[in-house]
């Protein structure tokens, strides 16, 4: 971790029983990376989270993905094209609600800075955006995020260990009433006598007070002094991101990708009606070369007998990447005020 903060498992809080990759993050997929830029200022709280599959060209060298739209509440972008063609060819963006068609704007700009070909003598782009609405602490309407910003997260994404909770995308965003943003976690898969990971990264932003149940059984809920919601209506979101390097097909990684839902519900979640809540699931193992001059190419894919390994990879990665980034964001105050308490002290007892 780049910052020192406390985690799901610091508090005896494990979720399942498979064993975790190494940095117990999405990063322990070989070849990805996440980037953070983070806006802190007056009333901002707010910023941008980028994934990338891997650090070549992307749009040159896609990989296949699948989309599970739990409840489809939501703004995002690229989505509709991502389910027909199974393929993501940007960098994936996580970011608030308004900040949808700015981010799409700077990887189209990103796209074309390496492929200039882009629209002209080749296909346009697909910029992938998701987002969920950290307006509660934030000032959404200021429309903070820029172009410089989605590149900078872009341009620092790095392999290995990142910050969660209070940073990026999640810089703003809340679940289950208290503090939450961004969170990973990973599992550890053997197959044919090899080791294989899924990872995933949440940008978690849902969730009533009092609905949290932790693994232990537990059921946290916040105290509401001051100008802290009630939060009675479910209307939050939550955006999962699942990578993993087993060999799948797009119709075998929608159905791991769907299992990130079972993950949200073992926490306590009924996925509301104002609630976007949506998983986005990508394979590094194979990639499809833009262009590929061969009329069949050959793909190896994962025995479906074996399949269920990474449904509970899933579900377990979902719930414990939820509580992380829940763990690791400190009580803020935000804009005109607005207060989210912390789940630590609650953990701690310094809250009742």
């Amino acid at each position: 971790m780049a910052r020192s903060v406390r985690l799901a498992r610091d508090f005896g809080l494990v979720c399942g029983n498979l064993p975790t990759g190494p940095g117990n993050a999405l990063t322990d997929v070989p070849g990805v990376r996440v980037g953070h830029r983070t806006i802190v200022r007056d009333a901002l709280r707010t910023g941008v989270t980028a994934v990338l599959p891997h650090a070549g060209n992307l749009y040159r060298s896609k990989v296949l993905a699948a989309v599970e739209v739990i409840n489809g509440f939501g703004k995002s972008a690229g989505l509709v094209q991502v389910d027909e063609l199974g393929t993501i060819e940007t960098p994936i963006l996580l970011t608030n609600t308004f900040a949808v068609g700015t981010c799409s704007s700077a990887l189209i700009r990103h796209a074309l800075r390496d492929n200039p070909d882009i629209g002209r003598e080749t296909a346009t782009v697909n910029p992938v955006v998701l987002e969920c609405n950290d307006g509660w602490l934030s000032d959404i309407q200021a429309l903070a995020i820029a172009e410089a910003d989605a590149l900078a997260a872009i341009e620092g994404a790095a392999e290995g260990s990142f910050e969660q909770g209070s940073v990026g995308a999640g810089t703003g965003m809340s679940a289950f009433g208290f503090k939450a943003g961004i969170g990973t976690a990973s599992r550890r898969i053997a197959l044919d006598g090899r080791d294989f990971h899924l990872g995933v990264l949440v940008l978690a932003n849902f969730g009533r007070a009092g609905d949290l149940i932790l693994p232990d059984g537990r059921r946290p809920r916040p105290p509401k002094p001051g100008k802290t919601p009630v939060d009675a209506v479910e209307k939050g979101s939550v955006i999962a991101i699942l990578a993993t390097d087993v060999p799948l097909d797009c119709r075998q990684l929608r159905r791991v990708t769907r299992r990130c839902g079972a993950g949200f519900a073992r926490l306590g979640a009924f996925w509301g009606h104002g609630s976007g809540d949506i998983a986005l699931g990508f394979s590094t193992a194979c990639r499809i070369d833009h262009d590929e001059g061969r009329d069949l190419i050959g793909i190896t894919i994962l025995n479906e007998n074996r399949i269920d390994r990474l449904f509970q990879a899933a579900v377990e990665a979902t719930q414990e990447a939820v509580l992380n980034a829940l763990c690791a964001a400190p009580a803020m105050v935000g804009r005109n005020g607005h207060r989210r308490p912390s789940l630590v002290d609650w953990l701690d007892g310094s809250v009742n």
